[in-house]
């Protein structure tokens, strides 16, 4: 096998991948990812003990054990860039030998889980609920610099999309993949809403908001919001989704976004306690997680 150069894996001082500062003892085969760095602690928190935690820039990690499960919980910061980096390196780390900086012939499929907020684009689904994402559909760019393959059904589901929302050109090549059904399926209890989760590349514009930039796409909300293939619908949009699930497509991990609904955007409604619901998601993810 070729050796992957210095530039292309770049290690620390200790041997650790360069933005996560983790080594490969140092990170659970069960992954739960966060936006926020401060989130982190707000997961942990639950854990029995933590074995070790790790800091740098925005991406901090902390590994540790509820009961008997080993977990590490590692914040990605905001948008598909930050996931692009997370995601290689969560790879690197179990599927590269960081000695011989070679590709290790047995390949190891972490479970990687989303716990984040999102905003809602159906008026059924109310602030302070939550949303499992069964696809991520992705209007960012990430996905098409991989090579990747689409199922049957996700073929015929991004054309319906590509047919009911008008996109100009210019703006997105859109991608679209599923999650991981074996983890969907533990999340299909009661308080769990499903559905299409788009993903977006900014928090403004390309979520149909307006303060003073004037919106190439005025229409989208009430485009997303209508679209419907199936009896599969769009339930919500963020920043992360389709990015975690491409490259957990790409490098062979079972990944899931579950999501706080923190606005909703048919109602224009924010909630009154974010971090509360967030704390409420964590709790019961945890518990489904862990047991």
């Amino acid at each position: 096998m070729s050796r992957i150069a210095e530039s292309e894996l770049i290690l620390n001082a200790r041997g650790a991948v360069y933005h996560l500062d983790v080594r490969p003892e140092e990170l659970a085969p069960t992954v739960i990812t966060v936006g926020d760095p401060d989130r982190v602690q707000a997961v942990s928190r639950h854990f029995d003990r933590i074995e070790g935690t790790f800091r740098h820039r925005e991406f901090v990690t902390h590994t540790g054990y509820i009961g008997e499960r080993r977990l590490s919980v590692v914040s990605t910061g905001i948008g598909t860039d930050n996931i692009d980096i997370v995601l290689n390196e969560l790879d690197a780390l179990v599927n590269i030998d960081f000695i011989t900086r070679t590709v290790r012939e047995e390949k190891t499929s972490l479970q990687i889980i989303r716990l984040g907020t999102s905003g809602s684009l159906q008026e059924n689904i109310p602030v302070d609920s939550f949303v499992v994402s069964s696809h991520g559909l992705g209007l960012d760019n990430l996905l098409p610099f991989y090579t990747y393959h689409n199922t049957p059904e996700e073929l015929l589901l991004l054309e319906a999309f590509r047919g009911q929302v008008n996109l100009q050109p210019n703006a997105a090549r859109p991608y679209l993949i599923e999650g991981a059904s074996t983890l969907r399926e533990r999340f299909s209890v009661e308080g769990f809403h499903t559905g299409i989760t788009v993903t977006c590349p900014g928090f403004y514009a390309p979520q149909g908001r307006v303060l003073r930039g004037i919106l190439s796409h005025p229409h989208l909300i009430d485009q997303l919001t209508r679209f419907s293939f199936e009896n599969q619908h769009i339930t919500n949009f963020e920043m992360e989704t389709a990015g975690i699930y491409g490259l957990g497509r790409v490098l062979g991990h079972e990944c899931l976004s579950v999501s706080a609904i923190v606005a909703n955007r048919v109602r224009q409604e924010f909630s009154h306690d974010g971090n509360a619901a967030v704390a409420k998601l964590i709790e019961k993810a945890l518990e489904i997680i862990a047991g």
